[in-house]
């Protein structure tokens, strides 16, 4: 059972209202808790699901996520009978590498789906921190006799006004289906991820790009939960749900890490998260350090205050700096005498002697990569 899923994932999602942070990388590969990627966490839910063969749908901005990739072999998917599948924006004369959505994207990388030998599917969005056993699913699948069954949470803090696909479900199958409400009518948020039967799914897909539609949800799924002929199952993702789609929610996800409940859900001992290494030395502290409930990756250097913040590799704070319910991102400098309070600063951003930066804690301040201030 358990190697008899394949894994996708689809970094194709709509990152505007991320701004600077993805300007120059894809929401996949956002820095997370001071050492880690966005998509690590999707990826080793996969692995531990005994997902052995993973395709990554590229689209804008992949750069950075490929170099964190490379090989797939921090994730133990470079062996003979396992695989990481970089799949990048397929260019020609009639598509210009921007997939429309996701069942364009699907559609344009059915050579991974049929070349794959696994019966079945788990598909799921890159910008979604969730953790769910797939096998799991699965079995729900099979016993439900669904087509096609869609992970969703209860979780009201994935709700976005205006925005998101909400589901009506009635003994584990779904039976109402609505998008972008400015006030949504049902409960439950689909996360973004499902699975199928592979077969089915490129059916599916096949099908509906034949009949003019590009949108997954919007046109595929809607169709089938109205039409009746098709049985769409559902399953509640347990656990805390994070959906990183702004700045807010970004800085929000981030920071909720430093609770020791969520960091005990995210990082279980024998279901680790893995991500790229990167040789450091550990976090040394000097004489004037103080530091509390903060995440201190290594190879950081501290000699001022720091507090309810998050730093990523590499960090420099300087003595008399303050930094207060932030995150730092690798290889930034904080000057001494230097304040900075409610503030996301990306790579290599230098903070100047005495500058302070202090913004509203409902919408943190974004310093753009190499910034010096």
């Amino acid at each position: 059972m358990k190697q008899d899923i394949v894994g996708l994932i689809y970094t194709g999602e709509r990152a505007d209202e991320l701004q600077d942070l993805t300007r120059y990388r894809a929401a996949a590969a956002l820095p997370m808790a001071g050492r880690y990627r966005l998509i690590d966490f999707i990826l080793s839910n996969m692995i531990h699901s005994g997902i052995k063969n993973i395709g990554i749908i590229m689209q804008k901005n992949y750069h950075s996520l490929m170099d964190h990739l490379g090989s797939g072999r921090e994730w133990n998917l470079h062996g003979k009978r396992s695989g990481l599948t970089i799949l990048p924006p397929y260019v020609s004369h009639d598509k210009v590498g921007v997939y429309e959505g996701m069942l364009d994207a699907l559609q344009t990388n059915q050579a991974f789906l049929r070349r794959s030998v696994e019966r079945n599917i788990a598909v799921s969005d890159s910008n979604v921190l969730y953790q769910v056993d797939y096998t799991d699913v699965v079995k729900k699948h099979l016993e439900n006799k669904a087509d096609i069954t869609l992970l969703y949470t209860k979780d009201r803090d994935v709700r976005r006004n205006g925005r998101g696909r909400y589901l009506q479900v009635a003994n584990d199958l779904v039976t109402g289906i609505e998008f972008d409400p400015i006030i949504p009518h049902y409960e439950n948020t689909f996360i973004g991820g499902f699975v199928a039967r592979r077969e089915v799914l490129i059916d599916l897909v096949d099908r509906a790009v034949a009949s003019g539609k590009h949108h997954f949800s919007r046109n595929l799924l809607a169709e089938m939960v109205a039409g009746g002929i098709f049985r769409v199952g559902a399953y509640e993702c347990p656990g805390k749900v994070y959906a990183v789609d702004s700045v807010q929610s970004f800085f929000q996800t981030n920071m909720a890490f430093l609770n020791q409940e969520f960091r005990d859900q995210a990082f279980n001992d024998e279901k680790p998260v893995w991500t790229k290494l990167r040789d450091e030395m550990p976090a040394r502290y000097g004489d004037h350090a103080l530091v509390s409930n903060t995440l201190v990756a290594d190879g950081c250097l501290i000699d001022g205050t720091v507090e309810n913040s998050i730093l990523f590799r590499g960090v420099v704070v300087k003595p008399g700096a303050v930094i207060r319910n932030s995150i730092v991102m690798q290889d930034a400098v904080i000057s001494r005498n230097a304040e900075i309070e409610n503030c996301i600063l990306d790579k290599q951003v230098t903070v100047r002697e005495d500058v302070r930066l202090i913004a509203p804690k409902s919408y943190p301040l974004v310093v753009a990569k190499n910034l010096t201030i």
